[in-house]
């Protein structure tokens, strides 16, 4: 059965807030007299997430979905795999933690309404992360901005139009960063600033290492920039080389200088440095195409209870 919204909750660890979250969710709903559905993703966590979520399907069974993965395959992933159990015409997605109050949804209805757009993002005047998470989210989303054509704003914080999440479920690979494919299909996105609370109890699934790894399979699989760059370096490189050479035949050739050991030894190991360092971006684009040669699963569902 349709609903006017499904709203697609990746939980992680997130056992403490999920009754919170969902009573909010479901009272906000019932005001503004729509109808909903809210699909949890358990993406692998340690706590108790799933017996909860067992429980709030008993008590809602038509309101709830749970969905249990096998190991945690990431935030993303499993907003994915959330997106293939949505019935609602627009698709709303938050995370766990109650940052974001469920009750901020009203904007992002409002402002697609308003501005007929395909994607709404709830974006923050001021997030309440720590200085490092900001500053390494920050570095992520101007990634986004320079080298892969996106926005460079945006949160977890979204509505999606149905026929988007439809497109966006053709993505089935091992590495999937939704804000960059929701850019390959419409640019008519829009942006709402709404309420970005506290973290209450656990911390952030994304501590530094995740969101550095976030970064360079970003910059892999979404982008040729380091490709480009080996090369126009490599031209760069080259050219300086043959100025070089020629510097050293007409020192040879007029001046009678020798050559000399340290500009031989500085000369290899500068260029077999570049060599190396290609090799290497070359070899991080190779082990990603084998995955998906091989295809790998984007995520494996456990239990389902829908």
């Amino acid at each position: 059965m349709e609903k006017d919204f499904s709203v697609v909750i990746p939980v992680f660890n997130g056992a403490d807030t999920l009754i919170r979250l969902f009573e909010r969710l479901k009272s906000f709903f019932e005001t503004i007299q729509h109808s909903f559905e809210v699909i949890f993703v358990e993406d692998g966590g340690q706590d108790n997430s799933w017996e909860i979520l067992v429980e709030l399907k008993k008590q809602y069974p038509d309101q709830v979905i749970a969905i249990k993965l096998d190991r945690n395959f990431g935030q993303h992933n499993a907003i994915l795999c959330g997106f293939g159990f949505a019935k609602g015409k627009q698709i709303i997605t938050i995370d766990d933690d109650l940052q974001n109050p469920p009750e901020e949804i009203a904007k992002l209805i409002q402002t697609a309404k308003k501005e007929k757009s395909v994607v709404t993002y709830g974006i923050y005047a001021k997030k309440q992360h720590s200085t490092t998470r900001n500053l390494l989210s920050k570095t992520v989303k101007t990634s986004s901005k320079l080298f892969h054509n996106g926005a460079g704003n945006g949160s977890s914080f979204r509505l999606i139009d149905k026929f988007l999440v439809e497109k966006i479920l053709a993505h089935q690979v091992s590495f999937i960063f939704i804000d960059e494919i929701i850019h390959w299909y419409t640019d008519k996105i829009s942006f709402v600033i709404v309420e970005h609370k506290k973290r209450e109890n656990n911390q952030s699934g994304y501590g530094p290492f995740r969101l550095f790894m976030l970064a360079a399979n970003l910059t892999y699989f979404y982008s040729n920039i380091p490709l480009k760059i080996m090369v126009y370096s490599g031209f760069i490189i080259s050219f300086l080389s043959f100025l070089l050479a020629i510097k050293f035949i007409v020192q040879k050739l007029f001046f009678d200088v020798p050559l000399g050991y340290t500009s031989v030894i500085v000369t290899i190991l500068f260029s077999t440095s570049i060599i190396v360092f290609s090799l290497g971006v070359i070899g991080g684009y190779l082990s990603r195409i084998q995955t998906v040669q091989n295809k790998k699963p984007p995520f494996h569902i456990s239990k389902v209870l829908d």
